[in-house]
């Protein structure tokens, strides 16, 4: 699968990792696929977690590297806003 943009975050921590992916994601258009890589740990937690709650479509989510600096690879289709609470 191709992305159309990537994002290497493996040396930043929460919360600037959603931040980035979030802007990176407000710039793709709708169905459109990020790749972002994350280190282990709380940002490979929370960016997935977040990313879906916020309306969009985990593809892939899988490990980069192992060992010392290990990383995963997250494949995010940008998917359209949950409704607004009334």
């Amino acid at each position: 699968m191709s992305a159309a943009a990537r994002l290497d975050l493996r040396d930043s921590s929460c919360p600037i990792t959603w931040v980035k992916t979030r802007i990176a994601l407000e710039r793709l258009a709708l169905g459109e696929v990020l790749e972002v890589w994350l280190g282990e740990g709380e940002p490979a937690a929370s960016v997935p977690r977040t990313a879906e709650e916020e309306g969009h479509q985990l593809v892939a989510l899988e490990p980069l590297a192992a060992g010392p600096g290990a990383a995963i690879r997250l494949l995010v289709r940008k998917g359209a806003p949950p409704p607004a609470l009334p």
